[in-house]
């Protein structure tokens, strides 16, 4: 089956080029093209493609507001195609993602860049698997004011367990926006670490941080190597080494070989997570697609950890949580709110 793309790109020469490194790829169609987001909003009704690149900084109508508009109105798959090193690019972006958009990849330069055909296979790699995403009009879930919800009825979170030092994420497609939810969430004076492994394209990791921080009440790094764990922190794999924790309380970045296919890798960290703190912490694995991560909760769960999975009805993609529920990894099975209620309710009933 052809993937049938539309193009949304202002610049002429940029276009060009998205369109030769799409159209070379024999599963991929190129359908047309569009400068801004009004054309957008037309040729997504016109061409009904398979999946949308959009580019953010456009006249007249920006990637941002032709996202909300196509998710609100013909929901289609659209990556997120950014100069990453641009910061008020990189916060659009993720407002972006927040409104619906599935995934953001690095702008490829032209040919004859040494970055050129790393961000072409990444490109095209992420095209092929957003077009298997059904999406839904105005996903992502919105954050919710006042009191969080309990956990479901059925869902017993003992206090007795001992004092919880680490809660542990794992998230790919979709996670941006539940980890934002999640994280706003949790107190300021939370006596817990967390550590975040988010599947995101090179580039973007310290972005993704800054869009956290104004949500969170808990200080969130981009960790070096070495750098002592601090209670009350939230901390998110750096781009293209494992993230995990050593026995005398130090963050370790490691370039060891992808697992999964992934690097940083979910499992590492929570493998790395069971074997320090055992009982003293929490795995949540959330939405993406793969297996990254399952395992990882199951040696967790192993360790008396409490072990949680996303339910799929909230699921961008229902892949990793899947694998984790088919594995007997997770504890718990809960909506993204539920999560967050019960993240409090454990700390709090442990740590206080």
């Amino acid at each position: 089956m052809t993937i049938r793309v539309l193009i949304v790109e202002d610049s002429a020469v940029v276009a060009e080029l998205l369109n030769y490194i799409l159209g070379s790829d024999p599963a991929i169609r190129v359908v047309g093209t569009a400068r801004d987001g009004w054309q957008a909003l037309q040729a997504v009704r016109d061409l009904k493609p398979d999946v949308i690149t959009m580019d953010i900084n456009m006249p007249g109508m920006g990637g941002y507001e032709a996202t909300c508009r196509i998710m609100e109105t013909h929901p289609a798959p659209i990556v997120i195609v950014s100069v990453s090193i641009d910061p008020r690019e990189v916060a659009t972006t993720f407002r972006a993602l927040e409104a619906g958009a599935l995934a953001a990849v690095q702008k490829p330069m032209g040919i004859g860049h040494p970055e050129h055909e790393e961000a072409v296979r990444t490109l095209i790699r992420t095209v092929k698997l957003m077009s298997e995403v059904k999406v839904v009009r105005r996903w992502p879930i919105r954050h919710k004011q006042g009191h969080l919800p309990s956990p479901a009825p059925g869902y017993v979170f003992e206090s007795g367990m001992g004092d919880i030092d680490v809660i542990a994420l794992g998230a790919s497609t979709g996670g941006p926006s539940v980890l934002q939810l999640i994280l706003s969430g949790l107190p300021k004076d939370m006596n817990a670490a967390v550590f975040i492994v988010q599947h995101i394209s090179p580039g973007f990791v310290h972005g993704f941080a800054e869009s956290l921080a104004p949500s969170c009440k808990l200080p969130v790094h981009v960790p070096e190597h070495g750098e002592p764990v601090l209670p009350g922190h939230v901390y998110l794999a750096p781009d293209g080494v494992h993230m995990g924790v050593g026995k005398g309380g130090r963050i370790g970045l490691v370039s060891a070989p992808p697992m999964d296919g992934m690097r940083p890798s979910i499992s590492f960290l929570f493998r790395s997570v069971a074997d320090v703190f055992g009982r003293k912490a929490i795995g949540v694995l959330l939405t993406g697609m793969g297996r990254d991560g399952a395992d990882g909760l199951k040696a967790m769960k192993e360790k008396g950890a409490v072990t949680i999975a996303q339910d799929e009805e909230s699921c961008v993609i229902f892949g990793m949580p899947a694998e984790a529920i088919r594995l007997g990894a997770a504890t718990h099975v809960l909506s993204p709110e539920k999560i967050t209620a019960a993240l409090v309710k454990l700390v709090s009933a442990v740590n206080r």
